[in-house]
């Protein structure tokens, strides 16, 4: 298996184990701080990173050398921070709905790249855009008696990645991928431990073990991400995603018992269908 089947594969494989590794999140949040979980999975992300880049040419210094170090930041900050909300979304809502309304974020990063980007946006992906955001609607449903703003913790998390998408695109004009990846990874995990260290209470053994699946799942997640780029174009095997919110859902219905609403599913496949919309036509242009 080469080239575009190669790609879409090691997408699907994605989505699936990031799928899981949400599971996990919300299994031991649900028990634990959220921002312990995250500094402790960020405790094993920073070490992968850091693994990987000593092996490529130049090591450490490599990797950590850029022109940015600001905007760099601002990014490892962004992610580790949209973790921690979607997390606490898991908690809230669940899996289903959380990823619902998270769907949106392709869109939000059609919407941004204009004004944070200069990149031009034209009518055809607005419309997609304003679709979307119709099905965003449609699952928060706010003139109805059972609107929850919980439901906003997931929407804040899209727009946190999405800005977060964008400013790996602005960095990546003059920095490497291997340079982002360990800004990401460390300043996350020094940002992280600064606030979540106060946050540590006592684990059960159990427990310990799901932990170790959930940094596992985290590593492991990244590297397959890594190598579906690689092996395709990101184009091609960015659609493909979506299928992380299906494996959530299945997740959530079959491990958590979470209900599928029907105007949820409805709401989220209008978000998709935008956001496909939106991919294809920026593939296009």
């Amino acid at each position: 298996m080469t080239g575009d089947r190669l790609g879409i594969a090691l997408m699907v494989a994605t989505t699936a184990v990031f799928a899981a590794q949400d599971g996990l999140s919300r299994h031991l949040a649900a028990e634990y701080n959220v921002l312990m979980i995250v500094m402790i999975r960020y405790w094993f992300f920073a070490a992968f990173v850091i693994a990987l880049a000593a092996r490529h040419a130049g090591g450490l210094r490599a990797a950590a050398r850029t022109s940015q170090p600001v905007v760099q930041a601002v990014r490892g900050l962004l992610l580790v921070a949209e973790i921690c909300v979607m997390v606490g979304g898991f908690v809230l809502l669940g899996l289903v709905e959380s990823h619902a309304i998270f769907a949106v974020y392709p869109l939000l990063v059609a919407a941004l790249s204009g004004p944070l980007l200069g990149e031009r946006v034209g009518w055809r992906r607005w419309a997609a855009i304003a679709l979307g955001f119709v099905g965003v609607l449609v699952i928060l449903r706010p003139g109805a008696a059972v609107f929850s703003p919980a439901a906003l913790v997931p929407l804040a998390a899209a727009t946190m990645f999405a800005v977060y998408a964008l400013l790996t695109r602005f960095v990546a004009r003059r920095d490497t991928t291997a340079t982002s990846f360990f800004w990401t990874g460390v300043v996350g995990a020094v940002a992280i431990t600064a606030v979540g260290v106060w946050t540590w209470e006592p684990m059960a053994r159990d427990d310990w073990i799901w932990m170790a699946a959930l940094c596992l799942a985290g590593a492991s997640g990244h590297w397959l991400l890594i190598r579906a780029y690689a092996a395709a174009e990101a184009s091609t095997v960015q659609p493909f995603a979506y299928l992380q919110l299906v494996f959530a859902s299945l997740i959530g219905v079959l491990v958590f018992s979470e209900t599928v609403a029907p105007h949820v599913l409805l709401g989220a496949a209008i978000v998709i269908a935008a956001g496909l919309f939106t991919l294809l036509r920026q593939r296009a242009a």
